[in-house]
């Protein structure tokens, strides 16, 4: 079985080595290679790598003298890595703490291993978890230059969207005001800020806006952004007309809050609206309910409609980003 591997020319090889580490995407389980003038640098999650890059399988060496936990095991083990933690996500309990076991005897840089041990549920969309070796669930997430502190048993947050939050930042101007109903511990604003906009952020989660103050400071951003537990509904008054960029990262009823991100929006506005829908018609009722909200007030222009991933069987997590011009 291939590794996936991002292939580029080897004179870019060093600038891309450096931005999938930022990302925390590079697999430092295996070597990088060179062959016929292109590099090959493992990557952890072919999902999330940019998609400017290309992915290929490869069949890079195991990094010499490192262990793995496919070692310990007859047969590669599937996990993901968030910080210094490894993710497994199996429902059978004894395979699940066999893998567990690998990976803390392997080299890798883990200091605990997490079972899912239900959906995300709730408001607060957080999950219950296994502890399966080592000890807690609080991480240390590094991305794109950002450094995250965050409980995965008392917030909300998915490594897999570092790609799309980028994708996003890298739209941020200096001097913008930038609103993020749904902010969680700060990966959309805290990036936003370090490009030099002034930031909101609002979440019902009161730990997850505890985070995102404490990130905000650790990342040098304090001064422009400002963390308000609460209903976005019932926080919007104080910053109607306000916002030049809202995201609305909360893909199963975003809809519901198209109102208020209306209210939130400045004469010009960039609006980057999450959905879940079926292959059928991946864009239409995201557009269709932003419209309804915004329009005659607004003219509404859809900029970019986008997969960020697929979601379930013939249902993918789209997002619109779309101007909304009074």
């Amino acid at each position: 079985m291939g590794v996936p591997c991002v292939r580029v020319p080897r004179e870019a090889g060093e600038e891309t080595r450096q931005r999938l580490a930022e990302a925390n995407l590079v697999d430092d389980g295996y070597d990088i290679t060179v062959a016929d003038g292109q590099l090959y640098v493992p990557v952890t999650d072919s999902t999330a790598v940019p998609s400017d890059l290309t992915v290929v399988e490869a069949d890079p060496p195991v990094r010499e003298g490192q262990t793995m936990p496919a070692d310990a095991l007859d047969f590669d083990p599937s996990y993901e890595r968030i910080g210094d933690v490894a993710i497994v996500d199996d429902d059978d309990d004894e395979r699940a703490q066999a893998i567990a076991d690998a990976i803390i005897d392997s080299d890798l840089p883990v200091r605990a291993v997490l079972n899912r041990a239900s959906k995300v549920k709730g408001e607060q969309r957080v999950r219950d978890w296994d502890v399966l070796a080592g000890d807690g669930t609080e991480v240390t997430h590094r991305e794109y230059g950002c450094t995250f502190d965050l409980d995965l048993a008392e917030v909300y947050f998915s490594p897999r969207l570092a790609t799309e939050r980028h994708r996003v930042s890298e739209q941020v101007n200096e001097d913008e005001r930038a609103f993020d109903m749904f902010a969680g511990v700060g990966p959309f604003v805290i990036p936003f800020a370090k490009r030099g906009a002034t930031c909101v952020g609002t979440d019902i989660n009161e730990t997850a806006i505890e985070y995102l103050r404490a990130n905000a400071e650790r990342n040098g951003v304090s001064n422009r952004v400002t963390g308000i537990c609460g209903d976005v509904r019932e926080v919007a008054g104080e910053y109607e007309g306000w916002a030049d960029r809202v995201v609305m990262n909360l893909p199963h009823s975003a809809d519901e809050f198209l109102e208020t991100a209306v209210r939130l929006a400045a004469d010009e506005c960039v609006l980057h609206y999450y959905d879940i829908q079926h292959e059928n018609d991946l864009f239409g009722p995201g557009e269709r309910a932003i419209r309804a909200a915004a329009e005659p007030a607004y003219d509404v222009t859809v900029e970019t409609r986008h997969t960020v991933r697929s979601y379930a069987p013939k249902e993918h997590n789209v997002v619109l980003d779309v101007r909304l011009t009074r």
